[in-house]
């Protein structure tokens, strides 16, 4: 089975720490460049896992401020 792209590896990492409690309602995710840089992963990656996290209601995006885990 080939791997996982990036993005989606990257967004079930995102979703694995709101559902362990490490991210809670509320927190700021670290900006794109951040994300980049702890994950070794280009800008296209972050936001294609932003997306769709976005599409599934797990966080929200405050356009000029960032992004935050969403209130469940």
């Amino acid at each position: 089975m080939p791997p996982s792209p990036k993005w989606v590896e990257l967004a079930e990492h995102i979703r694995k720490q709101i559902a362990s409690g490490e991210l809670s309602p509320g927190d700021k995710l670290p900006s794109t460049a951040q994300l980049c840089q702890i994950h070794g992963v280009s800008a296209i990656v972050v936001r294609n896992a932003m997306l769709t996290l976005k599409a599934e209601g797990l966080v929200v995006g405050v356009p000029g401020v960032g992004v935050y885990i969403a209130e469940r």
